[in-house]
């Protein structure tokens, strides 16, 4: 499985850093997007609005029939007693009609409800508890005075229309069809004499029928964008669904890929490192003249060139492996208290006689008194050698390599190994860090290596839990640093104590 935290660039085949998104999906997206832009007949829309709309009527099936029965008992406390009671017979019956109505469609599949014929089941429902209305408006009453009873049945109907239309808004014309026919009625058959009080209250009732038949309607369009915006939710959700599987499938076969990689070259690394030992001995043999002298000097050339090429073969071979074993997670610590200091003065040490041949010195400031740190070994000797390599590698001739032990800031240890080279171009950081990557100064100006080096620092730090940092400025030179967290570093033990003087005699 990939190392966290290594977001590093493929040389030459692909950069990761820059985004890229499958055709497919994007055409997918568009595609869906185009669909959700709602035309009137969206056949998906309007069942979902009907449905919606036989939901809210099942639910507050009870709310205008318990009006009515507030406006009934109200009107028998006046004394008006047989109409009343017909009246609220006929207006309940209109809307235990709707109800019923109501009911079936919400009982009904979204998938097999059809438009049409429920949308023409629903207005004819709506007509009909109209009816109780329209014999509302038509209701006498010889003991009220008339000026008061017009308006009471002004305020009954603009109660009504006001809650039909805030129940009703999800069917488009339910408001009228159900009270244009009782405010006609109101209009031309309930008044006795035009007196300017009657006037008002006949154009108040007459305007607020539009009124709310605006809100109506715009409370429908609101309901409608928020259906597009939940279908566009839900097809987006969808697609990510389905880009998640295509990810997690691509990942597992990369990392089953991976690890077959990773066993074929831990059950090649005998049959290649085998032939290796025997073309290594024997041409280091032919070369030193063991057995006696080669009078052909050239096949003495030869045989010392067979036996660099194979030490080097060799070492591309271990960094490979040990590449393929910290990206698989095979890459085992041995863990044990380590003095960072002296690991990277032995380092410095080795690398002293190539750095003398490339007339370049290596300085290192060392804090004094550093704890040990938990860590292993090897890998903390594999990390600066590494490190302590490239920049003799790549540093300039007469200049210095410094190498820096110490404190970090939140109470870790860190390593820096700084150099005088060319340096790197921000833009070729990642293909450095990345596996074979090269720089195209670094290859113009210094010898070729694998490109593992800086790859397998970095995998071996990430098994740390540490960080590492790389600095870089077109020529002014390198800086590496290699970040372990404070969690490793161990505290000093206290001092045991001495044991108490016997009492002298």
């Amino acid at each position: 499985m990939p190392l966290p935290g290594l977001n590093t660039a493929d040389k030459i085949i692909v950069d990761r850093r820059k985004p890229h998104r499958n055709s497919d999906v994007a055409r997918a997206v568009r595609k869906t997007r185009d669909q959700l832009a709602h035309q009137p007949g969206n056949l998906s829309f309007d069942r979902e609005l009907l449905k919606l709309h036989a939901r809210a009527m099942a639910r507050v099936a009870l709310a205008i029939p318990a009006m009515v029965l507030v406006i009934a008992a109200i009107g028998l406390y006046a004394g008006i007693r047989e109409q009343m009671l017909a009246w609220t017979v006929v207006t309940l019956s209109g809307y235990a009609v709707l109800a019923l109505v109501a009911r079936h469609a919400d009982r009904t599949e979204t998938s097999r409800l059809n438009v049409a014929t429920t949308h023409r089941n629903f207005l004819v429902a709506h007509f009909l508890s109209g009816f109780g209305w329209i014999y509302f408006v038509l209701v006498d009453c010889s003991a009220c005075v008339p000026d008061q009873l017009a308006v009471m049945k002004a305020i009954v109907l603009l109660l009504a229309i006001a809650a039909t239309a805030l129940i009703a808004s999800l069917l488009r014309g339910a408001l009228a069809v159900t009270f244009v026919p009782p405010v006609a009625a109101y209009i031309l058959f309930a008044q006795h004499l035009w007196t300017p009080l009657e006037a008002l209250v006949a154009g108040l009732l007459a305007a607020s029928l539009p009124f709310f038949g605006y809100v109506a309607g715009h409370m429908n369009r609101a309901a409608l964008t928020l259906l597009s915006f939940r279908s566009e939710k839900d097809a987006l959700i969808a697609e990510l669904d389905t880009a998640k599987s295509m990810s997690d499938e691509a990942r597992r076969r990369a990392e089953e890929a991976n690890l077959a990689k990773s066993r074929f070259l831990a059950s090649m690394s005998h049959e290649l490192r085998t032939p290796l030992n025997a073309i290594l001995g024997f041409s280091e043999v032919m070369g030193d003249e063991v057995l006696g002298p080669i009078e052909n000097k050239t096949y003495r050339d030869y045989a010392r060139d067979i036996h660099t090429s194979g030490q080097h073969l060799l070492e591309l071979i271990n960094e490979i492996l040990d590449l393929s074993r910290i990206e698989a997670g095979r890459y085992q610590l041995n863990e044990e208290p380590v003095v960072v200091t002296e690991i990277v003065e032995d380092c410095c040490h080795l690398m002293e006689l190539k750095a003398r041949n490339k007339d370049i010195r290596i300085e290192h400031r060392f804090e004094p008194d550093l704890p040990r740190l938990m860590a292993d070994e090897r890998a903390v000797r594999q990390i600066a050698l590494n490190l302590l390599s490239n920049a003799v590698k790549f540093a300039t001739p007469g200049t210095e390599v410094l190498v820096r032990v110490g404190w970090t800031a939140g109470g870790g240890q860190y390593i820096s190994v700084k150099d005088a080279g060319p340096g790197i171009p921000e833009d070729e950081i990642p293909v450095v860090l990345s596996a074979f990557g090269q720089g195209s100064i670094a290859i113009k100006s210094a010898e070729q290596g694998t490109g593992l080096g800086l790859p397998i620092v970095q995998g071996l730090v990430a098994l740390h839990g540490g960080e590492f940092e790389l600095h870089s400025r077109l020529r002014e030179g390198t800086e590496a640093i290699v970040i372990f967290p404070p969690s490793r570093v161990m505290e000093a033990l206290p001092a045991l104590p001495a044991p108490k003087i016997a009492a002298r005699r």
